[in-house]
């Protein structure tokens, strides 16, 4: 795990409307890391995932105060490019969308939005995410049919080869795993402990195990307040906050 940040968050308030969802966060997110970011519902987790690309700029009343910075800048200066920073720092969102085409042309559908046009490199860039994504051997021999036709487990998967085709630098998971069985639940998770060798990771996990599992770090968000963070190991074994632990241990939430 790298020592290096590649995200920086300074005294972040978030608001909708005039509630305040999160308060005077101060957290980094380290290069090459998988950081799970979790807590009972309401806590902010999801807002926080969002904001990291400015998702959150979709959504009226929206306001926010303090700072996140990537590779140092500031992502709200006004000229950053917002398409540029959602694929830099790309999101795979709770319930799986694969575009109603091919499993093929879901994965190519980004590289040619990009102007990738020479079939030999998307068919490259297609089997490399797929492989990334560990759904290559399950789908390789109907890369043709629908991406509608797969299961909710490769689904969620073809999304991730998705942003994978991309490129980017951060992959940000919303619970990718609330609706799916344990078998493809821990083939995402085997996914994700490869893809943290050339990816930073954040993850808001479906449950605390998840958390326990893939990440090498935890953050411990409570009512829109950091509780704890820390080495993952550490903050399971040994929680420096009461509510930490009472939440880890099923007390409450």
């Amino acid at each position: 795990m790298s020592e290096q940040i590649k995200i920086s968050i300074r005294n972040f308030n978030f608001f909708y409307a005039k509630k305040e969802v999160i308060r005077a966060l101060n957290l980094d997110v380290r290069a090459n890391e998988i950081l799970s970011v979790f807590g009972p519902a309401n806590s902010g987790t999801t807002t926080l995932l969002r904001a990291l690309n400015r998702m959150t700029d979709l959504t009226p009343g929206a306001r926010m105060e303090g700072e996140i910075l990537l590779d140092g800048k500031n992502i709200h200066l006004p000229e950053i490019n917002i398409s540029e920073l959602r694929r830099k720092v790309s999101m795979v969102f709770e319930v799986p969308t694969p575009l109603p085409m091919s499993i093929f042309d879901n994965v190519a559908y980004g590289p040619r939005l990009s102007g990738v046009k020479n079939r030999v490199l998307l068919e490259e860039t297609v089997e490399e995410s797929l492989q990334m994504a560990v759904l290559w051997d399950e789908v390789k021999d109907r890369l043709h049919n629908s991406a509608m036709r797969l299961s909710g487990g490769q689904q969620q998967r073809l999304c991730l080869a998705r942003i994978l085709a991309l490129h980017p630098e951060v992959i940000l998971l919303d619970r990718p795993c609330s609706g799916l069985d344990p078998v493809s639940t821990s083939k995402i998770e085997e996914s994700l402990r490869h893809l943290k060798e050339k990816f930073t990771i954040v993850i808001v996990p479906h449950n605390v195990q998840q958390a326990g599992r893939v990440s090498d770090r935890a953050a411990f968000l409570l009512m829109g307040d950091l509780i704890e963070v820390g080495l993952t190991a550490e903050v399971f074994a040994n929680p420096k906050d009461k509510r930490t632990s009472d939440y880890i241990t099923g007390r409450f939430g």
